[in-house]
């Protein structure tokens, strides 16, 4: 009887909605606004470009926040192989390793306050997995992943209902 295909889904921390985004801009908008007005309207008009520029600055803040929404990506562990699916914005790009010699690695950061890399490699390539994960939950899938798949040559048996 075949096991069914583990899936492990990642997606970002997105807590801000699109409503709490506008309304955050709406309410910090009122203060560069109404000083950049109340100078202008005393001579000082050079103060209104920049008071643009920062909310210009802010809103593609937000804007850049609100399209990690889109991000996702799906890891369906088989008997055979590991296939990882990373969704952008509607862009699915795909990867499947054989998973008798597929292997995770976290590699350590460059930097020490930069971040650990999670991949799955195998013959050459490579897929990075939780970029935009802490490094506590970089560590905790990179475990789960290694009890699921195993070190090459090495396919240790899917139990349904892994956690």
């Amino acid at each position: 009887m075949p096991v069914p295909p583990l899936l492990i889904e990642i997606r970002p921390n997105c807590a801000l909605s699109v409503r709490g985004a506008q309304l955050f801009f709406a309410l910090a908008s009122i203060a560069p606004l109404a000083i950049a007005t109340f100078l202008t309207v005393r001579g000082f008009w050079p103060v209104l470009p920049f008071a643009g520029a920062e909310l210009a600055l802010l809103g593609w803040a937000l804007h850049g926040s609100l399209e990690r929404r889109h991000h996702r990506q799906s890891i369906w562990v088989t008997e055979e192989a590991v296939r990882v699916e990373v969704c952008r914005k509607g862009h699915a790009r795909e990867v499947v390793f054989p998973r008798h010699w597929a292997r995770v690695k976290l590699h350590r950061p460059a930097a020490r306050l930069h971040p650990s890399r999670l991949t799955i490699e195998s013959h050459g390539r490579q897929c990075e997995l939780g970029s935009f994960l802490t490094e506590e939950e970089r560590r905790g899938l990179a475990l789960r992943l290694q009890r699921l798949i195993g070190r090459v040559d090495e396919s240790p048996l899917l139990a349904v209902g892994t956690p």
